[in-house]
């Protein structure tokens, strides 16, 4: 018999209860992050910002990221209805979902209720306009356990304004 799956959500891990729930994480605080490949993503993040809340897309070389590509979303942020589209899935990425999504919408996502995951997911990280990261451990799909650590990295054309994320996913 199958358990119900764990209730999921993004969570600031090294920020204190407070500030978590409420998806805020206070200034000088870092994330607690596992995976060595994530924790170097989220510092090439920080170096990219340059004194700018938030870095742009441009301001990656795919060549410096190639470390990540396979296990890397590049998700643009439409605005005004709000809507996610895949811009780019990683072949790590596709081969475990069993489809590429580059080019489709959130809509498109073929599970319903982890489709309603993801965009909680990524609107947090949009309105926060700062990283998320997640350890999901007990995650059901498809009647498979899935186990990985993402973090969400938001990215700004004007610096402020979030219309891409850049999400990185390890499974452990």
């Amino acid at each position: 018999m199958q358990s119900a799956p764990a209730k999921r959500r993004w969570r600031l891990r090294a920020a204190p209860a407070a500030e978590r729930s409420a998806g805020i994480l206070p200034a000088g605080s870092t994330l607690a992050i596992e995976a060595p490949l994530l924790r170097q993503l989220h510092e090439d993040w920080q170096a990219r910002r340059r004194g700018r809340p938030l870095p742009a897309r441009a301001d990656f070389d795919p060549i410096d990221l190639k470390y990540v590509l396979g296990k890397l979303l590049l998700v643009d942020v439409l605005h005004e209805p709000l809507q996610f589209r895949f811009r780019l899935v990683g072949t790590e990425l596709v081969k475990r979902l069993g489809v590429d999504l580059t080019g489709r919408t959130l809509d498109d996502y073929p599970d319903p209720e982890y489709r309603e995951f993801l965009r909680q997911s990524y609107t947090a990280a949009v309105i926060a306009r700062r990283p998320l990261s997640s350890i999901q451990t007990r995650l059901i799909l498809d009647g498979r356990l899935r186990r990985y650590e993402a973090l969400l990295l938001p990215l700004a054309s004007d610096g402020v304004t979030v219309d891409m994320l850049m999400i990185g996913i390890v499974y452990l």
